[in-house]
């Protein structure tokens, strides 16, 4: 397992029955996680002791219950990188923690590269990666069909102190850009992608990761750089195991390119109990 356990700002406090306890900031918040399928402890005043409480619904979707005033949005900060946060209708908070693992091991590989790098940040979400990898030198295109998330990422970039870096912002059907980008010519020398279970572009494009994964990698192919410096995946879809990841990194990437594949769980520690919560999985290509 991949453990984000560099965290100062952020902590996972406990976990049982269905739910996590987290420490974001100041703000603590209690949300629902479907693989937390042991009981809680005895300490009930922790679990009450909240900012925010968000209720699943039985008939799809939730709310948050505030029990404590909060800002609109907040910020916290890993190493050198600040994100702004704040309550999402879909219990979300805008930042995926154990993500921080993918982002300090893609850092040491922009800066060790001893050369240019260029990065394609696909499905990019709220920008984490982007801010990760513009910290560390390489200019970056990032990709999104939420163009609320486009926004809130570069956001997180200038909050970073790091506005001025090399990074284009581009709402956009992902797999469509791919393509555009192949008929253009561009390479990239690194490409990281989040892809969705199931997901929609801005013009209806329907996106089903069973069968749109493998092809959209392997259409990766022909953006990538003579000398790629790696290729990241990362998935939270239920019940994908990362060797399916890893199959698929093969048949692509080594089989082009030589490297190595690495591919396994993202977890993030539990202060209470000692365990770690596994929070996705991931596949990694690199030279």
């Amino acid at each position: 397992m991949y453990v984000a356990n560099e965290w100062i700002d952020y902590e996972v406090i406990d976990t049982g029955d269905g739910e996590k306890l987290e420490r974001w900031g100041d703000i603590i918040l209690r949300r629902p996680d479907p693989q937390i399928i042991w009981p809680k402890g005895s300490d009930k005043k922790l679990w009450n002791d909240v900012h925010g409480h968000y209720h699943r619904s039985s008939s799809g979707g939730g709310e948050w219950e505030m029990k404590k005033s909060i800002p609109d949005r907040w910020t916290i900060s890993f190493k050198d990188l600040q994100f702004y946060l704040k309550p999402t209708n879909f219990k979300h908070t805008g930042l995926f923690p154990e993500q921080a693992a993918n982002w300090s091991w893609m850092m040491d590989k922009i800066k060790n590269a001893n050369r240019p790098i260029k990065v394609l940040n696909l499905f990019a979400y709220t920008g984490g990666a982007t801010v990760a990898a513009a910290s560390a030198g390489a200019s970056v295109v990032h990709v999104d069909a939420a163009k609320g998330m486009v926004q809130w990422a570069k956001e997180n970039l200038t909050l970073s102190g790091i506005g001025d870096r090399p990074v284009r912002f581009i709402t956009d059907d992902v797999f469509k850009f791919v393509q555009r980008e192949e008929r253009r010519g561009n390479k990239y020398d690194a490409i990281i992608m989040d892809p969705p279970s199931y997901g929609r572009g801005p013009n209806g494009e329907t996106w089903k990761l069973e069968q749109s994964l493998y092809p959209f990698v392997e259409s990766c192919l022909s953006i990538l750089s003579d000398q790629p410096l790696f290729l990241l995946i990362n998935s939270y879809t239920t019940g994908l195991s990362p060797s399916v990841l890893n199959n698929i990194l093969s048949m692509t990437m080594k089989k082009k390119y030589g490297g190595s594949i690495s591919a396994g769980e993202l977890g993030l520690p539990i202060t209470k109990s000692g365990f770690n919560l596994p929070c996705g999985i991931l596949g990694r290509w690199e030279e």
